[in-house]
């Protein structure tokens, strides 16, 4: 594992609500975003997200 991997914060060790908050703070970005019916590229750009703008890792 990486020095950059260790920082971040798991997305299963955050409460309900810090999830649900971070959630829709996404969904205004998503807004953004080209529209994809792909489940596997919702995913991957939710996860690119959650890296760069809040320094969480989701799996």
């Amino acid at each position: 594992m990486t020095e950059d991997a260790d920082k971040l914060t798991d997305w299963d060790s955050l409460d309900a609500e810090e999830q649900t908050r971070i959630q829709v703070e996404y969904g205004y970005y998503l807004d953004t975003l080209t529209p994809t019916c792909s489940l596997e590229t919702k995913i991957e750009r939710f996860r690119r997200w959650l890296k760069a703008e809040k320094g969480i890792r989701y799996r």
